[in-house]
């Protein structure tokens, strides 16, 4: 476990010293002065200039930062970010969040090419590597919930969801002994599945799915590493939508759904790395595109921010007052950051409760 906390620390840094190379690389690219790219947060530790640029390592270990000239005020100078096109400008504030999407592509390219658990049918037989019967979903307050299990858990006394689904039906209100694989360990669980059933779910309170293991060759899977970014950001957007209808609906957050901070992802990134490295891979690159999609959001204090205030100067063809700027831009910031210590404090609460 200690490992993989250690890898979650360094990938969540590691996103973040990404996201701010694509701005850093763009920025580079059109010709624009970068004074200081910095490992941390200030205060500084050590800093070595190497051309125009500081390179500095600083005391708080939790990203990385890029200082671009001209972007924070503006300054009548070829090499400022200011007196760049709009489309230059668009496009160096936006290459973090593309940074993001890249990222992705690449985990899941290198997924497709190690192997990847694919969903079959229970009537496929032939030529599967490692077939198996895996929870897809618990429910809250299931029976399989109260007995441990977890999403990714492997039923290894079934070959198909439909024995499982048989038996439990066969068996409600007694005792039943499931053998689980999860990662390289495997135990035995009981539980009783319920007589009475909510809406929608089973005697356990699990969603199935049948998988196998499928590899692809190195030429396929950068096409199906892209072809899953794709997929998972439309999943994470629809899922967005499903959780903020319900909300502006008076409904609350969805059943099923959790919503957590930090600590609730290195829960999460324990649970992936338990289960193999497939999954962990997987997990990083559903981060990475949920950054995205959280960074290109009109909010000021983000890249979607800033690229919306380009957006207002563009259409009222003269800028807005710097000062109004970085006022908004701290506001936010500020709502951020107290938005995040409100997470976290809830989800370390849990386990007090």
């Amino acid at each position: 476990m200690f490992l993989t906390i250690i890898i979650a620390f360094f990938s969540l840094i590691a996103l973040v010293v990404i996201h701010e190379l694509g701005h850093f690389t763009l920025a580079k690219m059109f010709g624009v002065k970068v004074e200081e790219f910095g490992l941390g947060y200030p205060p500084r530790l050590f800093g070595r200039k190497i051309g125009e640029t500081i390179y500095s390592l600083n005391l708080l270990p939790f990203g990385a930062f890029v200082k671009i000239y001209g972007q924070e005020e503006k300054v009548r100078n070829r090499r400022s970010f200011s007196e760049k096109t709009f489309w230059q400008k668009s496009l160096i504030i936006l290459g973090g969040v593309f940074s993001f999407w890249i990222v992705a592509a690449i985990l899941l390219t290198i997924v497709m090419a190690l192997g990847v658990p694919t969903m079959i049918d229970d009537e496929e037989n032939h030529n599967l590597v490692d077939p198996r019967v895996q929870i897809m979903a618990v429910s809250s307050g299931s029976p399989a919930e109260q007995a441990g299990l977890k999403v990714g858990d492997a039923i290894k006394n079934f070959d198909k969801v439909k024995e499982i689904q048989e038996f439990t039906q066969t068996h409600k209100g007694e005792k039943i002994i499931l053998t689980i694989q999860r990662g390289k360990e495997v135990f035995d669980v009981s539980l009783v599945p319920r007589v009475s059933l909510p809406a929608n779910e089973g005697p356990m309170g699990v969603a199935l799915v049948r998988t196998a293991i499928k590899v692809y060759p190195w030429y396929i899977a950068p096409i199906k590493g892209v072809e899953a970014t794709g997929s998972l950001t439309i999943a994470i957007i629809k899922g967005w939508a499903i959780v903020l209808g319900s909300l502006i609906q008076g409904k609350g957050v969805p059943a099923g759904v959790e919503i957590g901070g930090p600590v609730k992802i290195f829960e999460l990134f324990i649970d992936m790395g338990n289960l193999g490295i497939d999954y962990l891979l997987r997990f990083i690159a559903f981060i990475s595109i949920s950054l995205a999609l959280i960074n290109i959001l009109p909010i000021p204090a983000l890249d979607g921010g800033w690229f919306l205030f380009l957006v207002i100067e563009r259409l009222r063809r003269k800028p807005i007052n710097q000062k109004i700027l970085q006022n908004i831009s701290a506001a936010f910031y500020f709502l951020l950051i107290a938005l995040m210590i409100w997470v976290t404090i809830k989800d370390i609460s849990r386990f007090f409760i």
